[in-house]
C-alpha cells in the first residue's frame, strides 16, 4: 500500500490531576493515498489527538507521524483541517473566509478569487459568495469552512466531527456532497465521527479505537460501491457492516472477556 499518513508505534501522554493520562499507547495505522478513512471509538480513546497529530497541532511523545514518508513537523498547506466549530471570520463574507489562507501565502488577488469562487462552487454555495456568516444556516457555514479548506489544494483532509453540530437532515446531505467533491478530488481524508452509521457511510475503511489506553481496536473494510446512496444505506450489506463496527465501538469489553 502506498502510504499517504503513517502512525508508527505513537504515544501521547497528558498530565491530569498530579497523574498522566495517556491518551495514545502505541497507534500503529497507514491511510493510503486518495482513500477515505473514519475513526470511531468511544469517549477519551484518542481520535482527536490522533488527527491533531497528523494536523501537526501536537506532537507524539513517542513514535512518529509522517505525511508522504516525512514526519510531520507543524501545520502545513498540505494539509486541510476542518474542526466541528466553523471558526469563520464573521466579518468577512464567504469568498473572503474562502481566500483568507491563499491571502496568507501571498497569492495574487486574481489567483485568490479564481481558487475561492472554484471552491465555493464545489460546495454548492455560489449564490452566497457575497454573504456574511451571519446569515448562513449551520450547514452552509461548514460547507463554507470545507470550502475554505478546499481551496488551499491539500492533499490531505483532516475532518474532527465537520457534521456533529448539525440536524439530521443537513448531516446527510452534506455526507452526500463530501462524497461527491471527494470522487471528483480524490483527496485522501481522515475524518473523525461518533456516528457509527456516518462512518460506515463514508468510509472505504472504519478505525475502531479502544481507551485506556488510546489503540486501534479493529480496522473494518467497508466493501460497498461508490457513489454511497440512500439505496445502499438501506441494503442488508450496510446493516451488516453497521451491525459490525456498532459491536466493535460499544461492546469491545464483552469481547475481551470472551478472548
Amino acid at each position: 500500500m502506498n502510504s499517504k499518513i503513517s502512525f508508527r508505534d505513537v504515544v501521547k501522554t497528558f498530565p491530569m490531576k498530579g497523574a498522566t493520562f495517556t491518551a495514545l499507547g502505541g497507534v500503529d495505522l497507514d491511510i493510503a493515498d486518495r482513500e477515505f478513512v473514519t475513526v470511531v471509538g468511544p469517549s477519551g480513546c484518542g481520535k482527536s489527538t490522533l488527527m491533531s497529530m497528523a494536523a501537526g497541532l501536537q506532537e507524539p511523545d513517542s513514535g512518529s507521524v509522517l505525511v508522504d514518508g516525512k514526519p510531520v513537523s507543524g501545520p502545513g498547506p498540505d494539509r486541510g483541517v476542518i474542526f466541528q466549530q466553523y471558526a469563520l471570520f464573521p466579518w468577512l463574507t464567504v469568498r473572503q473566509n474562502v481566500e483568507f489562507g491563499l491571502k496568507l501565502a501571498a497569492v495574487p488577488a486574481e489567483e485568490r478569487r479564481r481558487r475561492a469562487d472554484a471552491a465555493i462552487g464545489l460546495v454548492g454555495l455560489g449564490e452566497f459568495a457575497d454573504a456574511l456568516p451571519k446569515t448562513l444556516s449551520g450547514g452552509m457555514k461548514q460547507r463554507c469552512a470545507i470550502a475554505r479548506a478546499y481551496a488551499v489544494d491539500p492533499q490531505v483532509l483532516l475532518m474532527d466531527e465537520p457534521f456533529g453540530a448539525l440536524d439530521a437532515l443537513t448531516r446527510v446531505q452534506l455526507q452526500d456532497q463530501l462524497l461527491e467533491t471527494w470522487s471528483q478530488e480524490k483527496r485522501t481524508v481522515l475524518f473523525i465521527t461518533h456516528d457509527v452509521d456516518e462512518a460506515v457511510y463514508l468510509a472505504n475503511r472504519v478505525v475502531v479505537m479502544a481507551a485506556g489506553p488510546g489503540r486501534i481496536h479493529r480496522v473494518i473494510d467497508v466493501d460497498l460501491p461508490y457513489p454511497r446512496t440512500e439505496e445502499i444505506r438501506l441494503s442488508p450489506e450496510f446493516r451488516r457492516i453497521r451491525n459490525e463496527v456498532w459491536t466493535s465501538v460499544y461492546h469491545q469489553d464483552e469481547a475481551a472477556s470472551a478472548a
